[in-house]
Order: C-alpha cells, then sequence, then structure tokens
C-alpha cells in the first residue's frame, strides 16, 4: 500500500479517536467543574494520574464496545445507543481503577453520576450534526435533473427508502402517500405525507412527481393490485421494494428497488404452515428428487435442504439444470451430503441403482414432461415419461422401502382432454393403488399453473412483450389457476407432513385468472398500452386445451384437511390385477411404436376420456386484435 493510500485510510480513523477522547477528557473536566461549581467551598483539583486513567480506559472501552466501527455519515440511533452503552461501562471501569489507584481521592461521587451523560451528548452531537450536513449538502449539489420522486409508503420501508434515495443524486424525494391517518401532514425525514392514496393522481400533480416508489413490502396482494391501478392513472413510471417474505427469506433487501412482477399482483398472502410437522418429515432424512432441476423441482430441492435433510439426491435428464442446481445446493449448503444423477426416470436398470445405492426415505417425483399441446401429437412420449416413467421410479422406491413417495401431479389430470392430462392420470391411479400393495405411503398432489416456471405464459408473454408485440392468447375466456413456485413447493412439503397413503391431494389455487387480463396487465407493467402499443392477438384453442381448470373429478368428493389450503380427494377404486395387465401391454406397444394400441390401453385405463385431433401447429386459427385500428 502507498503512503498515499495509508494516509488516506488511516487519517478519518486517527480523527475520529482524537476527537474522541477530547470529548471524554473535556466531559471528566466539565463533570469535575459543574460539581465544584456548586460547591465553590471545596478545592477544584485533579490528582497526577487521573486524567491518563480516564483517557486510557475510556479509550478501551470505546474499542471494545465497536464505536468506531460505525461510520459518522449513517450515524442512527443504534450508533447513540452503543454511545449510551460506552458511557456507562466506561464510567463503571473508571471509576474502579481510580478506587484502586488511590481511593477516589480528589474525585466526588456525582462526577460519576454526571459523566456519563455528558460524554453521550458530547460523542454524540458531533455525528449526529455531520449526518445531517452530510444530507442537506447533498440535498443542496442535486441537478435539476434529478427525478422528483413520490413514495407510496409511509411506514418503516418508505423511511428507509427516502433516506438512501437521499444520498443519490440522480432521485430527489419530494413526499410520501400513506392512508394511515396518524401521518397525516406528518414529516418524514424532512419530507411532507401529502395525503392518501386515492388522491395519488392529484398528488402527483401538485408534486411535480417524475417517478413513483411504492414502499409497502408487508402489503397483500389485493393491496399491491389496488396500488399499481392508482400508479397505473398517473401515467408515471413506477417502481416498488421487494415483497417481505422475498426479504426474510434473504432473496432480497428491503433498500433494494425493482419493477413490480406480475407475481407481486397474482400472488397470495404468505400461506401458514406446520414447520414442526414439515420438519420431522424431512429433517435428517434422506431425500430423492426427480426432475430436480426443473422449476419445481429445483425449489423442493432449495427447501428440502433449507428444511435440514441429511442426503439429497437429485436426479435429472437434462445435464445443464443438473449442473446449475448442483452448484447452486453446494454453495449455498456446504454440509448437505449431495449427489447428482444425470438420468432418464424410464430407465429402470438406472433407477433401481440410483435407488439402491442413495436408499432414499422420502421421494418427491416431479420429473414429467408438462407442454400440452407439444404432447398432444406424441402419446408414445407422454405416456413413456409421465406415465411408465412414474411407475419405474415408484417401483424403485418399493424395492428399497422409501417411507413417503410423493407424485407431483396437475389439475389437467381431473377430467382429462389432453394426453398430458391422461398420462398423468394414469400415473395418479397407479401411485393409488400401488399404496395398497406396500408398505410406502403414496401420495399425489395436484396444482394448475406455476407463476414464472419454463414453458409457462408468463416467460412467453414478457419476451412478446419485450419484443414489441403481439401477445398471444388462445382464446378471451380462457382462464387458469396460478400459483407461486415457492408457496406450491411449501405446500407440497405439507402434503408429504400429513398424507398417511393412497390420497390425492388438491392444492387451494384461489380465483382463476383469466389470460387475457393477465397479459393486459403484464403489459401495463411494461410501461405500455393494451391494444394501442402492444396488440393481444387470440389464436383460437388448440387440441386438448381446455377454457378453464379443474381440480377435482365429480366423482371425487373432496374434503377439508387439517390444513386450509390443502383439500383430499375421494379414492376412485380399480382393479390392481386390471391395472397392472393394461400398463405391462401399454410397455409392450410402446416398445414397438405401436402408437394405435397404445391408445387402446389408455382409453381402457380412462373409459371417460375423449381423445382429440392430432395437434394443430402455431399458426393462426382465428384472430381478433385488441386495436381495432391495426387491419385483420
Amino acid at each position: 500500500m502507498s503512503l498515499r493510500k495509508l494516509v488516506g485510510f488511516i487519517h478519518p480513523r486517527v480523527a475520529v479517536v482524537v476527537h474522541d477522547l477530547l470529548m471524554a477528557a473535556l466531559t471528566w473536566w466539565i463533570a469535575k467543574w459543574l460539581r465544584y461549581t456548586l460547591r465553590p467551598d471545596e478545592v477544584f483539583g485533579f490528582q497526577l494520574l487521573e486524567f491518563p486513567i480516564v483517557l486510557l480506559v475510556q479509550g478501551l472501552i470505546f474499542r471494545w464496545t465497536g464505536l468506531y466501527k460505525s461510520v459518522w455519515r449513517f450515524a442512527s440511533l443504534p450508533d447513540l445507543v452503543n454511545i449510551v452503552r460506552a458511557a456507562v461501562i466506561g464510567t463503571l471501569a473508571i471509576g474502579l481503577c481510580l478506587f484502586l489507584y488511590d481511593r477516589l481521592l480528589g474525585v466526588p461521587r456525582s462526577v460519576f453520576v454526571l459523566y456519563p451523560g455528558l460524554l453521550a451528548v458530547l460523542l454524540g452531537g458531533p455525528r449526529l450534526a455531520y449526518r445531517y450536513w452530510k444530507d442537506s449538502r447533498a440535498d443542496l449539489f442535486k441537478g435539476s435533473d434529478a427525478k422528483r420522486v413520490l413514495i407510496v409508503g409511509a411506514d418503516r420501508a418508505g423511511e428507509v427508502l427516502s433516506r438512501d434515495l437521499r444520498r443519490d443524486n440522480r432521485y430527489a424525494v419530494v413526499g410520501f402517500v400513506d392512508d394511515t391517518p396518524s401521518l397525516r401532514g406528518a414529516s418524514i425525514n424532512g419530507r411532507p405525507v401529502l395525503g392518501r392514496l386515492d388522491e395519488l393522481p392529484e398528488l402527483v400533480r401538485s408534486a411535480a412527481a417524475d417517478m413513483l416508489l411504492i414502499a409497502m413490502p408487508g402489503a397483500t396482494t389485493a393491496e399491491m393490485r389496488r396500488v399499481v391501478a392508482l400508479c397505473d392513472s398517473t401515467d408515471l413510471p413506477y417502481r416498488t421494494v421487494p415483497r417481505i417474505e422475498d426479504i426474510v427469506a434473504g432473496r432480497a433487501q428491503l433498500n433494494q428497488i425493482k419493477e413490480v412482477a406480475i407475481e407481486d399482483l397474482l400472488g397470495r398472502d404468505t400461506v401458514e404452515l406446520d414447520w414442526t410437522a414439515i420438519r420431522e418429515t424431512l429433517s435428517g432424512r434422506r431425500v430423492l428428487i426427480t426432475g430436480g432441476g426443473g422449476s419445481i423441482g429445483s425449489e423442493l430441492c432449495r427447501q428440502v435442504a433449507r428444511l435440514g435433510a441429511q442426503a439429497l439426491t437429485v436426479v435429472e435428464v437434462s445435464e445443464y439444470n443438473l449442473y446449475r442446481i448442483t452448484q447452486e445446493l453446494r454453495n449455498h449448503f456446504p454440509e448437505l451430503i449431495l449427489d447428482g444423477i444425470l438420468a432418464n426416470c424410464c430407465d429402470q436398470v438406472a433407477m433401481r441403482k440410483v435407488f439402491a445405492e442413495a436408499q432414499p426415505q422420502v421421494v418427491f417425483h416431479a420429473a414429467a414432461y408438462k407442454h400440452v399441446p407439444m404432447l398432444q401429437g406424441q402419446l408414445r412420449a407422454a405416456f413413456c415419461n409421465n406415465a411408465l416413467g412414474t411407475r419405474t421410479v415408484a417401483d424403485a422406491a418399493c424395492s428399497v422401502g422409501v417411507a413417503c413417495f410423493v407424485l407431483i401431479s396437475t389439475d389437467k389430470a381431473v377430467n382429462p382432454t389432453s394426453v398430458m392430462g391422461a398420462c398423468k392420470r394414469v400415473a395418479e391411479i397407479y401411485c393409488q393403488n400401488l399404496d395398497a400393495q406396500t408398505d410406502t405411503r403414496f401420495m399425489t398432489v395436484r396444482f394448475g399453473n406455476v407463476l414464472d416456471s419454463a414453458g409457462s405464459v408468463v416467460p412467453l408473454f414478457r419476451r412478446q412483450i419485450r419484443d414489441g408485440g403481439p401477445v398471444t392468447v388462445t382464446h378471451p375466456e380462457i382462464s387458469r389457476y396460478f400459483m407461486t413456485i415457492p408457496e406450491a413447493c411449501q405446500l407440497i412439503l405439507q402434503t408429504a407432513s400429513i398424507g398417511k397413503g393412497g390420497e390425492i391431494f388438491a392444492l387451494d389455487m384461489g380465483e382463476p385468472v383469466k389470460i387475457r387480463d393477465l397479459a393486459e396487465q403484464m403489459i401495463r407493467l411494461a410501461g405500455k398500452k393494451p391494444g394501442s402499443e402492444i396488440p393481444i392477438v387470440y389464436t383460437g384453442l388448440r387440441a386438448g386445451e381446455k377454457l378453464f381448470e379443474e381440480l377435482f373429478h365429480p366423482l371425487e368428493n373432496y374434503s377439508a384437511t387439517t390444513h386450509a389450503k390443502i383439500f383430499l380427494a375421494q379414492h376412485r377404486e380399480v382393479s390392481w390385477e386390471l391395472l397392472q395387465a393394461l400398463l405391462h401391454k401399454a410397455a409392450e406397444a410402446a416398445d414397438i411404436f405401436n402408437e394405435e394400441e397404445l391408445r387402446r390401453c389408455v382409453s381402457s385405463l380412462l373409459p371417460s376420456f375423449r381423445w382429440s385431433e392430432a395437434a394443430q401447429p402455431d399458426n393462426v386459427v382465428s384472430i381478433r386484435r385488441a386495436n381495432p385500428e391495426i387491419n385483420e
């Protein structure tokens, strides 16, 4: 390190140490002077080593309490608390040392009452004054091009955000908007609370704001939708701080500004879980997850590792996805015994070997093909992977005595109209009936679409909006259930803890969302206007696609469970011998690529299933643009 850098590094710290020691000496002198001013008949003087003892002891206490780790520029209440702590401890230590030196000769006891309070004032005052000067200076030097920011939310998050923005020359906070009655007319960090949320459009004009920042990390989804709708009405750009669950989980920080994501508007309130039961199911256990590199599988891996699993085996057919999730797990959970297996769940030899070596106690089977239109013309691939692959993994689990096996299914398996849904329904039937033949507890979890998963509509819309449109929707009235990936995985873990075996659980997906509304909202979040700037094109339903999804078959009378967001479907009996025979026949048909025979086997397993026409290409079947100005 050069001399110049060394001086630059040491100088501020030396200045602070010298300042604090001078304040300690001055405080001691003032305390004694005040004492003798009140009693002028007594002699005012100091012992030979009195000041050196005060400075040495108080300096050591300053260092021990970490007083010099704080930066004056950011002095705050915790720093003042630490100063008071250092002053009180220093007073006691000085008193003890002076007593040992000369039995407190010439030091009145009242000095020890005056000293800590005076020292706290003389140390804290300059720090707060310096911070105020720097903040005022930052406001003074902000250029005319600084964006005038109106903060929506005047709670703790808004205060922290305004404090951080005050140090940034690119932004100038002009005020706050909040519905809390007690904050009406208040001032936060020198900026006024201008009014209520309903008044936002008028307040934006009166404050001449250029930008809105939403500082409501604890807002419910309904509250967030309301705020975003009001922000949309102002035609100003807006951003938000992360949600409280992301902050708690360490995925984001309170002052980290980001764009409002569709997950913020479609996500739901935090799920209350029985974490004790979940930990009992997973903590210290050997867990195996198939499809562990996918959207659901990778999040299951993270949560299982976080809950204290002893060992985790990740089975994945994609080498890139396997590499990505194993690297992440090794970085964040170095104590976890982790094994990444590149294998196909349809490979019986590989699955038997994997299970024999891993000896898992809990299995989550998330591997599956999920793309409905693509699989509509790929019966053999869909059946081999989704149905026969499940059978292979389930049989391997039984062979090593797995305690709990959870099949991740889909709402498309209810009254299936698609090949993908039919194959997943066959997988459900097999696991339900296998439960009665073995000691392994088999259970199935059904849910709808997860937001931002690979292949879902959200990343597709995001890409289409980024490219300037059009956004393609199959039908104006089509609707789907949506759930965030973390919430879905948490509820999957909960079902593993409450399932007794043989159940089909369905997750409470909330209210269905119209895909048209989803597209329009995402366009608005991107700062565009639906129709005029980004057109919406309706392409027509594809083969096997439903207008709306169901979570239960009419014959599956569902009932509540111990968890409010998990429901139980009534078991539908199927002859085990017939099921085994039909699956064996289907496997033989798949081996020789006899799709006609495979169709007959699926029809025998699912008598109510009606085959749709072959998959239609992704060209436009029928078009209706949201913008009437664009020619057909």
